[in-house]
């Protein structure tokens, strides 16, 4: 009886710490067929909160508000979105590429800690080619060895066509793959993330664990865009929502509660892996935190905006 009774203890306490640390449950993730996996092949879904550019709220780019998202709001996956071109003075790569370096390794070092999934976000729409692979070849040499990273090699595209955006992405892969030849990449597409039909059509076929990433912002993309993302998982392409929110793609105006509902609904109903965007706290919806909110985590509800509130219960609920 006695043993009886350690044997359960241990399980619960085994239990316990794989709940806390998703790192530890799941281990070294990689894709079979549509699906991310963990290191036993099991099905894994990953949700949780992008930082908002590291070149306008570096001050949230701490170990304590990393702690917070995945104690209070149940994140098991977090972003870290450097402002490449666009931030305030000094603060973007380009200008000060070891202040913008550092934002990010506060992030990365702090999710490692606590034993969740992160994702160094090269956050641009443009293509810069040797600034990304100096970066991308530092960071796989630093984080290689490391379970808990993904890497999203360009954030939106804009106006460039698919076959510029592959043959960038299949530079950086390269880098990558020279010093990390396991943990997930990220490739973007066409016209923010949503001309997911053209890698689907023509895929990069050289590389493994590669996912294309598809954005949401749920009161402007709605069914027409489910639909064509469908369209690609049919024929065979890795998809992860690597940001999305419930209002209008400007990151304002009323969240549309039924049509993030859907969405919500139908990523789950996919397994597909989100995070929300974002932890900053400018005056405008997408942002989910209020002035008052402390840098380093402990937000009250009255910290929270609207959007904050929604993200943080669909969190808990379902990284149960």
């Amino acid at each position: 009886m006695v043993q009886r009774f350690k044997i359960a203890i241990a399980a619960v306490l085994l239990s316990a710490t794989c709940f806390a640390q998703p790192v530890k449950e799941h281990g070294q993730l990689s894709v079979k067929g549509t699906q991310l996996t963990d290191s036993n092949g099991k099905h894994v879904m990953l949700r949780g909160m992008s930082f908002g550019w590291s070149s306008f709220w570096p001050r949230f780019y701490n170990a304590g508000a990393v702690k917070w998202l995945k104690e209070d709001w149940n994140a098991n996956v977090v972003r870290a979105a450097m402002g490449v071109e666009v931030g305030d003075d000094g603060k973007t790569y380009k200008d000060n590429p070891e202040f913008a370096k550092k934002c990010v390794t506060n992030v990365v070092d702090a999710a490692i800690k606590e034993g969740i999934y992160v994702i160094i976000d090269w956050h641009s729409h443009n293509i810069n080619l040797k600034q990304s692979k100096a970066f991308f070849d530092e960071m796989s040499k630093k984080y290689g060895n490391s379970p808990n990273v993904i890497y999203e090699i360009f954030n939106e595209p804009d106006e460039e066509t698919w076959p510029k955006v592959k043959a960038y992405s299949e530079e950086i892969i390269k880098v990558i793959r020279k010093n990390d030849p396991d943990n997930i990449i990220l490739v973007g597409c066409p016209h923010w993330d949503q001309d997911i039909n053209l890698p689907a059509n023509d895929p990069i076929k050289e590389y493994n664990n590669l996912m294309y990433t598809v954005h949401f912002y749920a009161a402007t993309h709605k069914q027409e865009l489910r639909d064509r993302t469908d369209e690609a998982l049919k024929k065979g392409l890795p998809v992860f929502v690597s940001e999305c929110a419930g209002m209008e793609a400007t990151g304002d105006g009323p969240l549309d509660y039924k049509e993030w509902q859907l969405w919500i609904d139908w990523m789950e109903e996919r397994g597909l892996s989100w995070i929300t965007w974002s932890v900053s706290d400018k005056d405008e919806t997408c942002s989910v935190l209020k002035k008052s909110a402390a840098s380093d985590g402990n937000w009250k509800e009255s910290d929270l905006k609207e959007s904050g509130i929604k993200t943080r219960s669909y969190l808990k609920t379902l990284n149960k």
